[in-house]
């Protein structure tokens, strides 16, 4: 299984960006589907999570500002970030619980990141 992130780039602050992450590979089902940042310095952090079922979960930090969601027949998830603030800056990641047959235990799988930079 892989994931493939995009949709990073430079905002100026109150802008916004759409992140992407599709699961490609051999995929019977994924569970949770998760966004994690990290910026400069910082330790990795999560931002928002979204089960299968779809319901939703955000770091204090961006409850209103931000909105994840999923196509489950694309394995795709998305994060739409609105009034995007300087802090907002740092390597997004992706991630997902995922098991390729009816028998396996769901692992845990990682994109590549995607760099996220609020200036003006």
């Amino acid at each position: 299984v892989q994931l493939q992130a995009s949709g990073g780039g430079l905002v100026q602050p109150g802008g916004s960006l759409r992140l992407s992450c599709a699961a490609s590979g051999s995929i019977f089902s994924i569970n949770d589907m998760k966004w994690y940042r990290q910026a400069p310095g910082k330790q990795r952090e999560l931002v928002a999570a979204i089960t299968s079922g779809g319901s939703t979960n955000y770091a204090d930090s961006v409850k209103g500002r931000f909105t994840i969601s999923r196509d489950n027949p694309k394995n795709t998830v998305y994060l739409q970030m609105n009034s995007l603030e300087p802090e907002d800056t740092a390597v997004y990641y992706c991630n997902a619980g995922a098991r390729s047959t009816v028998v396996d235990y769901y692992k845990d799988y990682w994109g590549q990141g995607t760099l996220v930079t609020v200036s003006s």
